[in-house]
């Protein structure tokens, strides 16, 4: 299990940060990227859920999320900081294709992407590891331990599914669980490290 992230006080950036890390938390609708964050943070996270309505259901795929009944519209936002100065500020991304116009804007300046993937779903997870891909970014896999979520599926198999390079971190996590959301967002910085060895770390 990781370490757990530094304490900090209120609000405020710790004295010791040094390195300031945007993240993307991205994945399909319904994935788990809000309950991530709300896991990690050490601030009160920013949310801008709102209701989903009838509309909304002919609009964005409910299929295997039925239970579900808000949605990210903008972004979600959360702040962790790690041993050695390092901070993460974590922007989760929305998961339907209607909000594609703020991708961009979203990715601007981050560093790499933690990708959510539902393995009772795998296939929705497509557009967005094709975005990812698209935009150039390093990124990890995780995925998000669902109750109900097939429990024979080999690694080479999930890894064979989402046709995954083989140096692309691949990990499971239960995003409820502190300690879990953060070993998966460990192996995405551990992946940023060795891309850039040379680098401060």
């Amino acid at each position: 299990m990781a370490s757990a992230p530094s304490s900090t006080s209120g609000i405020h950036l710790p004295d010791t940060a040094a390195d300031l890390v945007k993240i993307l938390v991205a994945g399909p609708f319904g994935v788990g990227k809000t309950t991530l964050i709300d896991s990690v943070s050490e601030i009160r996270p920013l949310h801008t859920e709102e209701r989903l309505t009838e509309a909304s259901s002919r609009t964005d795929d409910l299929d295997g999320v039925r239970e579900k009944t808000t949605t990210t519209v903008a972004v979600d936002f959360g702040r962790i900081s790690l041993p050695d100065g390092v901070v993460l500020y974590l922007f989760g991304t929305p998961g339907q294709q209607r909000f594609r116009q703020l991708w961009d804007d979203i990715a601007y300046g981050a560093l790499g992407a933690l990708v959510l993937v539902d393995s009772r779903r795998i296939d929705a997870s497509f557009d967005v590891l094709g975005l990812v891909e698209e935009t150039g970014l390093p990124y990890a896999v995780a995925f998000n331990a669902f109750p109900d979520a097939p429990r024979h599926h080999t690694p080479e198999q999930l890894r064979a599914a989402l046709d995954l390079e083989p140096a692309t971190p691949m990990v499971t996590c239960d995003a409820r669980d502190a300690g879990s959301s953060l070993d998966a967002l460990l192996a995405l910085v551990q992946r940023l490290v060795d891309r850039h060895p040379s680098e401060p770390r």
